[in-house]
């Protein structure tokens, strides 16, 4: 099948996800009117800098949190206003990995009884066969298993990584959100969680979402990557289109911040860059007003939006295209 071809599993439209403010203030809103769509067997790389919403989009896909504004479409099925009794259908199909493999993990409970306990949930097979499973699946990500009896901290950040994966796709999930699955091990560690994550991809057919900071990771696992801001995104394109082409001011800030070591070249973009202002300021309709080289006074009164600049390289900004 054509990349051009493939199904779009899950289609994001206008999300918006607000958190009540302090005292007397008005709410904050976390995503704000974002909009993706993935294609079935594809990974679509989310990234930004702390902040920008991209936990709060992972876990608002997944059902964690419920949208403020805006659809959700899986499957062709909208599922972000569905109540819980409503959504548990859909609870075995996206998955999500956690971005703290300490925290993730019940210490109280054995590894078996982790990666089997959606399974037992979701109501699939007796307890001969859960555990049967359990050690099939602690095998498919590299490890052993007489490991399901031991308990979480008798395991490495990368061993506890690779649990938690294993638990996300023990209910044989369409799609899994992978939120910063990797940035808290080591550089050697990373590059293996990563490699048995795409195995996986490949052997299960997969569709992912990879949220992460680190755009040279995002870079070799991702088919389209979108680069996210104050709750929206700003620049969208495949991997080799954005890192030779960017297109926003955000976007080349990000690539310039990038330690090259002579991977992916030396280019480094004139970013001009501004100062966060913590007031607001300045302020305006375009998210990244406050911190961008060619503001115009547009930028205060419209809100830019995603628009195809060339090839199918999408740029949220007045001024560019």
């Amino acid at each position: 099948m054509k990349k051009t071809d493939r199904e779009i599993l899950l289609d994001v439209r206008n999300l918006k996800k607000s958190f009540p403010g302090k005292r007397g203030q008005e709410s904050i809103f976390a995503i704000d009117g974002l909009s993706l769509k993935i294609k079935k067997g594809e990974t679509y790389g989310l990234v930004g800098e702390s902040g920008c919403g991209k936990t709060t989009t992972g876990r608002t896909i997944a059902g964690l949190y419920r949208p403020t504004e805006g659809q959700i479409w899986f499957h062709g099925s909208e599922i972000g206003k569905l109540k819980k009794r409503e959504l548990k259908p859909f609870r075995k199909k996206i998955q999500m990995i956690f971005q703290d493999p300490y925290g993730s993990l019940n210490p109280r409970m054995t590894i078996g009884e982790i990666i089997g306990e959606p399974i037992e949930i979701l109501g699939q097979e007796n307890k001969k066969q859960q555990r049967i499973m359990v050690c099939n699946l602690l095998r498919s990500v590299g490890l052993s298993q007489s490991h399901a009896d031991r308990y979480p901290h008798e395991f490495s950040g990368g061993q506890r990584q690779r649990i938690g994966i294993a638990r996300a796709i023990a209910v044989n999930p369409e799609i899994v959100i992978c939120d910063e699955p990797v940035s808290a091990l080591d550089m050697s560690i990373q590059a293996q969680v990563v490699n048995m994550l795409k195995e996986v991809q490949e052997r299960d057919l997969l569709t992912y979402l990879f949220i992460a900071h680190d755009l040279s990771i995002v870079k070799y696992i991702s088919n389209t990557i979108g680069v996210m801001y104050g709750g929206k995104i700003l620049e969208e394109a495949d991997p080799d289109e954005l890192y030779n082409n960017p297109a926003h001011p955000y976007t080349k800030a990000l690539l310039s911040a990038i330690p090259s070591l002579g991977l992916y070249g030396n280019t480094k973009w004139d970013t001009g860059i501004k100062d966060k202002k913590e007031d607001n300021s300045f302020g305006g309709a375009c998210a990244y007003i406050d911190r961008c080289p060619i503001a115009k006074e547009i930028c205060k009164r419209e809100v830019p939006m995603l628009r195809d600049v060339g090839g199918g390289h999408l740029c949220a900004c007045h001024e560019i295209g």
